[in-house]
């Protein structure tokens, strides 16, 4: 017999990765068709080697990826097809709204340095790749009904791909990208100050370009810090260990800022341990404003449902409060503010809950 949903109202995700959300079928597919040698020839079997079910080190996390990215990066066909099938996979999780984010760098072979997942030099270049998820995206939105948009992720480890990130920013903005991420290995020193990252979300700035940041979710309250006050993020990715500052914390509270938490990550990259209290009690308890997201649902198995299902059962949330971290999901999210309206009057009619009340100040 199936589980009843905990949740089966309509939801809103800010914070998932594209290449973490592929369909196991379609890395074989890809495998088989392109000739790249995969460690497994069924899903199962697949499933068994990229996915995890205890945790591990955040960079033992990342090296899942060097499993299959080399499948479906370089590939035209791969690339809009994983963008398309993702649309579909949250349309079954009764999505409303989501922000899907990726690095187009990673997904190309062609005007990259370093070359991804030691590929031979090929033809399609990081704009291109952002030129076919905005297609793939677009057609899923018509297809499942989900309303879709982008993030372009900047990587901690590649400095000098940062610029081209936020000018792809800037030249699909027409389409549906909406923002910037800074993502990667945070524990690399100062890798929220290298010159390029800076200068890169100075310019999104400039040019009013939406911007989140990966901080404290292993990083320290310090790399939390240097997102707000340097990148001047809009948002947080996960940010557990802001709370190691109280006078941040607090400033941030008062500030209304948006945490991007993915729970079930959480526990298998090991930023949370266990056997302490995880962040999104103190989150839920202080009312502040954070979003349940699935981070990478390909190698944690899971889904929208497995986070809500943790945070039920083990952390005592109630429909109430998945009710209202999704109405802040939807208005901390990166949308106009006529859409951030329509979204909120669709949760609101979903929840059967009166009309909001919009002020001139308020979106």
């Amino acid at each position: 017999m199936a589980q009843t949903p905990t949740f089966d109202k309509l939801k809103v995700e800010l914070h998932v990765h594209l290449d973490g959300a592929i369909k196991p079928e379609t890395i074989l597919y890809y495998g088989k068709k392109r000739g790249i040698s995969l460690p497994a020839d069924t899903v199962e079997k697949l499933q068994a080697a990229i996915g995890m079910d205890h945790p591990l080190s955040l960079p033992g996390f990342l090296a899942k990826f060097d499993i299959y990215m080399p499948v479906i990066a370089g590939c035209r066909e791969a690339i809009k097809r994983i963008a398309y099938e993702f649309v579909e996979m949250k349309a079954k999780e009764r999505v409303a709204y989501v922000e899907v984010r990726y690095s187009p760098h990673l997904l190309a072979n062609s005007k990259v340095k370093p070359m991804p997942w030691n590929q031979q030099e090929g033809d399609l270049t990081p704009d291109e790749v952002v030129y076919l998820v905005c297609q793939g995206l677009a057609e899923g939105e018509r297809d499942f009904g989900v309303k879709v948009r982008s993030i372009l992720c900047c990587m901690r480890h590649e400095p000098d791909w940062s610029l081209e990130v936020v000018e792809l920013c800037k030249k699909y903005r027409s389409q549906n990208v909406v923002a910037m991420d800074l993502a990667g290995d945070e524990t690399i020193p100062d890798s929220s100050i290298f010159p390029n990252h800076v200068a890169a979300y100075e310019e999104a700035v400039r040019s009013n370009i939406h911007r989140t940041v990966h901080a404290g979710e292993v990083g320290s309250a310090d790399v939390v810090r240097k997102a707000v006050e340097v990148l001047k993020t809009e948002r947080v990715g996960h940010g557990y260990h802001t709370l190691e500052d109280q006078t941040l914390y607090e400033q941030l509270l008062k500030s209304n800022m948006h945490f991007e938490v993915c729970p079930w990550s959480s526990y298998l990259t090991g930023a949370w341990k266990p056997e302490t209290e995880h962040a999104v009690i103190r989150f839920k308890n202080d009312k502040a404003n954070y979003s349940l997201n699935t981070d990478d649902p390909l190698i944690f198995k899971s889904t929208l449902e497995t986070d809500y299902r943790m945070t039920k059962e083990k952390m005592g949330f109630t429909q109430e409060e998945f009710q209202r971290l999704n109405l802040n999901a939807a208005q901390s999210s990166f949308l106009t503010d006529t859409e951030k309206r329509e979204l909120v009057e669709l949760l609101h009619k979903d929840y059967g809950l009166p009309p909001p009340v919009w002020t001139e100040s308020h979106p």
